[in-house]
Formats: C-alpha cells, sequence, structure tokens
C-alpha cells in the first residue's frame, strides 16, 4: 500500500489511528484488501487537493451511508466543490497579502543613491494625537472605541484614521499600522 501510493507506512498507521484505513492482519503484518485500496485512492486524491484529515474523516462517513452509486458520486462532487471554492477564497486573500507585501516593500526602497536607509524620509509626520489614535489602532481599537477613549466625536475621530491612513499611503487601518511598526513608530 505504501509503495502504490507513495507515502510512508507511518502516513499509513496515521490513517489507520484516525480511522479512514482498517487493515486486516496476519501476525504483525498488515493487510489491505481492494476496498481499502480504493479507500486510500479517495484519501490520497483528497490530502492531494489540500483537504484536512477531519474533512476527510466527515466524507468517508458520509460516503458511508449513501445507498447508491449515484447519491455517492453526487456527495464526492459536493466535497470537492467545497474544497475549490475553499482554496480560490485562501488564494484571494494570499493574493490580497501578496499585494500588501508589496506595497510595503515598494514603499521601503530608499530614495538616495549612496544606497543608506533614510527612515527619516519614509516616516511621515504625525501630530500627537494622531499618533495616539494610531497607537490605539494598533491595540485593535475600532474609530468608535478611540472614540470613547479620547473624548473626541466619531467623524473627528473617522477624519483623523482617514488622514493617518493617507499620511502612509495605505489603503487601509490595518496597512498603516504595518507600516508604521515596521517605520518602529509604535509597538514592537
Amino acid at each position: 500500500m505504501a509503495n502504490i501510493f507513495g507515502v510512508t507506512h507511518r502516513t499509513l498507521h496515521f490513517y489507520e489511528e484516525k480511522k479512514l484505513l482498517q487493515a486486516d492482519r496476519i501476525g504483525a503484518m498488515r493487510i489491505y484488501g481492494p476496498h481499502q485500496i480504493m479507500v486510500m485512492a479517495l484519501i490520497n486524491l483528497c490530502r492531494e487537493t489540500g483537504m484536512a484529515i477531519v474533512q476527510i474523516q466527515e466524507l468517508l462517513s458520509e460516503l458511508a451511508e449513501t445507498t447508491s452509486q449515484h447519491e455517492a458520486d453526487k456527495l464526492f462532487r459536493d466535497a470537492m466543490l467545497a474544497q475549490r471554492r475553499e482554496l480560490i477564497s485562501s488564494e484571494s486573500l494570499i493574493r490580497r497579502q501578496m499585494q500588501q507585501i508589496s506595497e510595503i516593500l515598494d514603499h521601503e526602497t530608499p530614495d538616495n543613491d549612496d544606497g543608506s536607509d533614510n527612515l527619516a524620509s519614509r516616516t511621515p509626520f504625525l501630530t500627537e494625537f494622531e499618533l495616539h489614535c494610531l497607537r490605539l489602532m494598533s491595540e485593535g481599537y475600532t474609530p468608535l472605541r478611540i472614540s470613547s477613549a479620547t473624548g473626541r466625536g466619531i467623524d473627528d475621530i473617522l477624519t483623523v484614521e482617514n488622514a493617518i491612513i493617507r499620511k502612509f499611503g495605505s489603503t487601509n487601518r490595518f496597512q498603516a499600522v504595518a507600516k508604521a511598526v515596521l517605520l518602529g513608530l509604535i509597538g514592537d
């Protein structure tokens, strides 16, 4: 079984521990029948698509309860469609994260020709109040909580937050906070 599917014996043992596979035994030797080979093919396929063990467990449990091949095929197709949606969502998140990293790195390019890093030229000027709000933003405060904490109106806080975002050349508050941390203005 390990050779057929290109996995280690430990992987097979792990699948048995998780109740995905069941081997018959002759002494210490494990024997896998045709049904278990088909189950392993399904497990292997699901793992290659990035499906978590718990999802595979649920799928196998649901497949065991089906009464027809048509029902089993539909269940498997639905599981694959759900996995595809999850991967598309993950891809979208990764693309956004890569874009944010690129924007941060592009913003860090030194402006001078001698190759030295001039932080002062990249650090925006912030008033004391803006810096205070930025620290609160970094702690996860919402604009409403910042308003309560500072005693200023919500419209004033939203204006200040937008100014901070603009000064950092960011598109949102999280990116502004990240840039502030990278520049050493706040936190570690």
